[in-house]
């Protein structure tokens, strides 16, 4: 089997952003080893690596149209790609530890408490009361991007995947969602 030469990497790109199928598979099967052992070396996950390069073909799939020949070649872009993928993950995992080490002080920290103050539960639960109020009074596109950075840790990165919204917009949302919070929650002291 004849591989095509690399001069013709930005045809493919060019039949991608047609939304060529062959010619994504093409590309696929010409740097999917490649991108999955350098996401690999970081990672040290099977699992995730495989993530990462389906991620990276995805965004190839959604964004082959901007793809510039002029600004580099096309295994440098997706190779950006997909370090930028591998980076994403690590620092979720770093976000996810910190989570778990924080959950495992306050679960100390509460098992040696001899007792729970009910005042501070009554001021705990007034205030999540509160910002679930706040929350609800939200447009949807911006408390979706709020809860899915805070309740599910995702990056905006991450959730511009998940979303298929760009990264800008996702960007906007987020600080739109969190200035009518801080409004709404700006006045508000426990009783």
């Amino acid at each position: 089997m004849a591989t095509e030469p690399p001069s013709d990497e930005a045809d493919l790109l060019i039949r991608v952003a047609q939304h060529d199928q062959a010619a994504l598979s093409a590309l696929y099967d010409r740097y999917a080893r490649v991108l999955y052992a350098v996401a690999f070396k970081s990672l040290r996950s099977a699992e995730e690596s495989e993530e990462v390069v389906l991620d990276v073909f995805a965004q190839v799939w959604r964004t082959a149209a901007r793809y510039d020949v002029a600004k580099g070649r096309v295994d440098s872009w997706l190779f950006m790609m997909t370090r930028s993928r591998v980076l994403d993950r690590l620092r979720s995992f770093q976000r996810v530890t910190k989570v778990t080490l924080a959950s495992e002080n306050l679960a100390e920290i509460q098992a040696s408490t001899p007792g729970v103050d009910p005042v501070e539960n009554v001021l705990i639960l007034e205030r999540r009361d509160r910002v679930l109020a706040a929350l609800s009074q939200l447009p949807e596109e911006q408390r979706q991007v709020i809860e899915l950075a805070y309740y599910k840790g995702l990056t905006q990165v991450e959730i511009a995947a998940q979303t298929n919204l760009s990264l800008g917009t996702v960007k906007t949302r987020v600080r739109l969602g969190l200035s009518k919070l801080r409004v709404a929650l700006g006045n508000w002291e426990p009783s």
